[in-house]
């Protein structure tokens, strides 16, 4: 958490020194302290002129990228002025921080910030990059502000990449390779790779190394060098043409005790990872060795221990040997841009095309296929696509061929979204589908998604729990084609009179009305809730002896959710139970 001081010029200043206090841990002191506590605090904000924080800070100021960061408030609370370190040491979001917890106009002057282009000096931290460049940072900035053209050669994929592609300025070009970065053509060139590169001679060279490589390493028994090993490991690494790009390292746990071990962690605070002899293995390796199995029981661990903290991806690096240790490199297949697929189950929401994720939405601006579940997600949730994306229905395709264009595309290294509808992982039916994606060892992940029993919840005005009454929410279907286990018949779940949700179920209504009788009062609150945040979405309420009735009466479909339970629209008695057991909900500070 920042450490945050506050310099109060008068007492003007006082309700706003108290806020930030409050809202950022903030600590006072006074202006004739600024010089003892230079060095000791991660920002300045001080209130009132401007004048004075610039003559107070002027005999401290050394580097931007060692001064803290100092922000100044007028006194009346009217505007928050990034003063000093505005990208590097963070004043520039200090004061966006501060102007929406006071209510104020911010005021950055950062040319970068004001023009909407990237903060060339602030991607690093952002996205944990190492900076391998020698060229003057400054420099490089000063071009690409000024709008010089530039070239950006990205060889992985992550979150930085990720937020570089989808804000790409007009005069930036995404490059394939540094062959096309021709200095006839641009200023600068921004490269993200954990490769060793250079740029061409005449163009400035901006070199980020993304951390994203598992380091698999093995070592003698104690070795005397130990200390050396560390930078040995990595000279080696480049002169195979590989930067430091280590997210993690990790070996054999027999290795525990190692002093490099310790060194790694106590000293150079490195992610260290162990695998047990077993778990290494289980993994494939090129290069596995006899001499490795008699003595730790596994043929491999360096390469194998790579792989494993990799997350089974690719071997960069095979086995490397040094005097006392043995290392491998691995990254993620998830970071890669060569020809890998990958599939993303992504859960749809309920119907309203603004309650898919955040994360969904941004899956499905990258996707090079959206294969959608047809009539149950509207198609308006795929018009985010990006150019030149497939968008299919599955409406019309049986379990074989949606797989098989999956298949198609996976193996052309595109990036494929399964989009259902709710969440995917209730009522789904992404078993078949995940079971195809193993047998044919292919990468996928799902994204939850808002199920159709919160939007339920949400459009009835309901909470589903409620102390002393329900606190449990049963989601189930009736029994149709598909048999319902023995244990799981509704009058069974029915017993404990929860709130139920019961999908799919609307054509077999009169069954599901005659088995919740069975435990149910009769004039138990239900609703059937059609095609939920749905543009023509419909709730109906009654009562579970006219249940079938409802949903007969209204000629209401498969897409259609039914709720059962003394949780709907129950106000009755909350004010009472709220005030016996809450109250410390409502104490000052807490709501």
């Amino acid at each position: 958490m920042q450490q945050i001081a506050i310099i109060q010029i008068s007492e003007a200043g006082k309700d706003i020194a108290q806020i930030l206090q409050r809202e950022f841990g903030a600590k006072t002191i006074t202006r004739t302290e600024i010089g003892k506590y230079w060095d000791k605090f991660d920002a300045f904000v001080f209130i009132g002129a401007m004048g004075i924080c610039v003559r107070t800070i002027a005999p401290y100021i050394k580097d931007k990228h060692e001064d803290p960061a100092v922000v100044c408030v007028d006194s009346l609370g009217l505007n928050v002025i990034s003063v000093l370190s505005g990208h590097v040491g963070g004043a520039n979001n200090l004061t966006r921080d501060i102007a929406a917890k006071i209510g104020a106009r911010e005021v950055i002057t950062t040319q970068s910030d004001n023009a909407g282009l990237w903060a060339l000096d602030t991607l690093a931290e952002r996205f944990n990059w190492a900076i391998a460049s020698d060229d003057d940072m400054n420099e490089c900035i000063f071009s690409f502000v000024n709008r010089q053209p530039t070239a950006l050669l990205m060889e992985i994929r992550d979150e930085g990449t990720d937020y570089l592609e989808k804000t790409l300025p007009p005069h930036v070009t995404v490059v394939n390779n540094l062959e096309e970065v021709d200095p006839k053509k641009y200023r600068l060139v921004i490269i993200v790779s954990p490769y060793n590169l250079c740029a061409p001679y005449g163009v400035l060279e901006l070199h980020f190394v993304p951390m994203i490589a598992a380091l698999g390493f093995g070592l003698a028994h104690h070795p005397d060098d130990y200390e050396d090993i560390y930078d040995e490991i990595d000279e080696a690494m480049s002169q195979i043409g590989v930067l430091p790009c280590y997210k993690r390292y990790c070996t054999i746990d027999v290795k525990e005790e190692e002093e490099f071990c310790a060194m790694l962690v106590d000293d150079l605070g490195e992610e260290l990872v162990f695998y047990s002899a077993d778990e290494l293995a289980n993994v494939e390796v090129p290069n596995p060795s006899a001499t490795v199995q008699k003595h730790v029981g596994t043929p491999s661990v360096c390469e194998a221990a790579a792989i494993l903290g990799s997350n089974h991806g690719k071997l960069i690096i095979p086995k490397i040997k040094g005097k006392n240790w043995t290392a491998a490199l691995a990254i993620d297949y998830k970071y890669l841009r060569e020809q890998q697929g990958h599939i993303e189950i992504v859960g749809a929401g309920p119907g309203d095309p603004d309650l898919v994720s955040v994360r969904g939405r941004k899956m499905l601006e990258r996707a090079d296929l959206i294969l959608y579940a047809g009539s149950l997600v509207p198609k308006a949730l795929t018009e985010c696509h990006k150019p030149g994306a497939v968008v299919r229905s599955s409406a019309d395709m049986n379990l074989e061929e949606q797989c098989a264009l999956m298949k198609e595309h996976y193996d052309k290294g595109h990036f494929i979204v399964r989009l259902h509808t709710g969440d995917p992982c209730i009522f789904g039916a992404i078993q078949e589908q995940m079971a195809f994606f193993d047998a044919n060892h292919m990468d996928y992940h799902i994204t939850p998604g808002i199920s159709s029993f919160l939007a339920a919840a949400a459009e009835l005005q309901s909470q589903f729990t409620i102390p002393e009454r329900c606190q449990t929410i049963i989601l189930t279907r009736g029994e149709g084609r598909t048999p319902m286990p023995e244990k799981e018949q509704l009058h069974l779940l029915a017993k404990s009179q929860s709130t139920m949700c019961i999908f799919l179920s609307a054509s077999i209504v009169d069954d599901v009305q005659k088995e919740l009788l069975m435990e149910y009062p009769e004039d138990t609150p239900v609703a059937a809730c059609y095609h939920l945040t749905w543009p023509d979405q419909k709730i109906y309420r009654g009562q579970l002896k006219d249940l079938a009735k409802i949903v007969h009466d209204n000629h209401l479909t498969l897409t259609t959710m039914l709720v059962v339970g003394e949780a709907i629209d129950n106000r009755e008695g909350l004010s009472e139970l709220y005030s016996k057991h809450f109250t410390h909900l409502f104490r000052k500070g807490k709501a």
